[in-house]
């Protein structure tokens, strides 16, 4: 008989531990590209929720069932609780639970199957639409600072138009908003909003369009993944702004909007700019403007100054001024010339006074000579020839005039 219960080895064996073979499979788990990143979808079984937070259920279809775990801080992501018998898609790992040597998916997150479908819908319809470049930021339009006219295509009796209306009230109160009411949930929806943005597009003369809807689930908001909204936005000949859900939603229409607004308030609030801001704005121009007049007024009254001080110099009245100032100035040097001339005229006159006063002839009777004259012809008698016996004569001396008679003279030249 075999010495052992299976005979003796033939040769030698490698042996492991049952921990040992553990860690081997995890870490095949570990480095397999599908397992470290799966989604998986079935429905929910055994659900329990511990009361550390975590989840605990199984996956399973009609052939196969799948533990799965949940831990409490990836929970938080969920919209709501799920429910056994529910079908979900689940994106998480699998991994190996050691004390009991069982593989299990550790989800990450989770939502409904249909959620799963239409979400890999939506990625294929925006792959399509960003090749053809309807996303490419070179075609987005910028907003109007200061629109006139505003279009809004949502539905006319939900929260969506309340918020946007109190929101332009308050903020842009001049703007005039043109209402295109539209359907946004379901399957009528696409075809609504398509003609609702081409109506405004047709009939006014807009600045924007707000194309907004509240929040809701994927199935809620799906109108808006549409590719003829998507198409409808693009041919839109003015900018749109898009104000779709939450702001953790994402539409097609977001990417090819002009602009992406994370609500219909934001949406609003992009559309037109903040009186309050404006004002502040305007204060600030306000300030800067007066502080410039201020200043240019001060330079140009220097430069006032400056040209009045030329003008000044070149008045008339400062000129006539000047004038009269060499007026009298030559008048005072004309009269220092007159003087001055008086003065040598007086000089002159007095030498030729003194040369005429010697030369006369009362200087000379008062010397003991007498001026003789002829009456009958008034000649000055100066030589004994110029009489005759008899004449009458006129003898002036120094204290007055006598008459004479010639008698007899003796003649200079002959005696006797």
């Amino acid at each position: 008989m075999p010495d052992s219960l299976f005979g003796e080895p033939t040769e030698q064996i490698e042996v492991f531990t049952v921990s040992e073979v553990s860690s081997y499979i995890e870490e095949i788990f570990r480095v397999d590209p599908l397992l470290t990143n799966v989604w998986v979808t079935g429905e929910i079984s055994n659900f329990v929720r511990a009361s550390s937070g975590h989840l605990y259920f199984s996956l399973k279809d009609a052939d196969a069932a799948l533990k799965c775990v949940m831990w409490r801080s990836n929970t938080l992501l969920l919209e709501r609780m799920p429910q056994d018998g529910e079908h979900v898609l689940a994106h998480g790992y699998i991994g190996l639970y050691k004390p009991r040597g069982e593989y299990q998916l550790y989800v990450d997150t989770m939502q409904p199957a249909g959620v799963g479908i239409l979400y890999q819908e939506f990625l294929r319809i925006k792959a399509r639409l960003e090749a053809e470049g309807l996303f490419d930021e070179s075609r987005k339009r910028p907003i109007p600072e200061f629109p006139r006219r505003l279009g809004v295509v949502t539905s006319a009796t939900g929260a969506a138009l309340r918020d946007i209306l109190r929101i332009l009230r308050e903020r842009y109160p001049l703007v005039e908003v043109i209402l295109a009411p539209a359907l946004v949930q379901g399957e009528e929806a696409p075809a609504s909003i398509v003609r609702a943005l081409g109506a405004l597009n047709d009939c006014c003369d807009l600045d924007a369009i707000v194309l907004a809807r509240g929040g809701g689930s994927i199935e809620d908001l799906w109108a808006f993944n549409d590719e003829s909204v998507a198409r409808a936005i693009a041919r839109s000949r003015v900018p749109v702004i898009s104000g779709v859900g939450h702001e953790t939603d994402f539409t097609i229409a977001d990417f090819v909007a002009d602009r992406r607004a994370p609500t219909p308030t934001g949406a609003a609030m992009a559309a037109v700019p903040d009186r309050r801001e404006l004002k502040g704005l305007v204060e600030g121009y306000k300030a800067a403007l007066v502080n410039s007049i201020s200043r240019k007024l001060g330079e140009e009254r220097l430069e006032l100054r400056r040209l009045q001080s030329a003008l000044s110099m070149r008045s008339p009245v400062r000129q006539l001024a000047y004038r009269r100032q060499m007026v009298d100035e030559l008048e005072r040097r004309l009269e220092m010339a007159i003087d001055r001339a008086l003065m040598e005229r007086k000089h002159e006159l007095g030498v030729e006074l003194a040369r005429l006063k010697a030369l006369d002839p009362k200087a000379v009777l008062q010397r003991g000579y007498a001026v003789v004259r002829d009456i009958d012809s008034g000649k000055v008698v100066s030589s004994v020839h110029d009489v005759d016996n008899g004449r009458w004569l006129d003898i002036a001396v120094s204290d007055g005039n006598f008459s004479a008679v010639v008698g007899s003279p003796e003649r200079a030249a002959g005696g006797a």
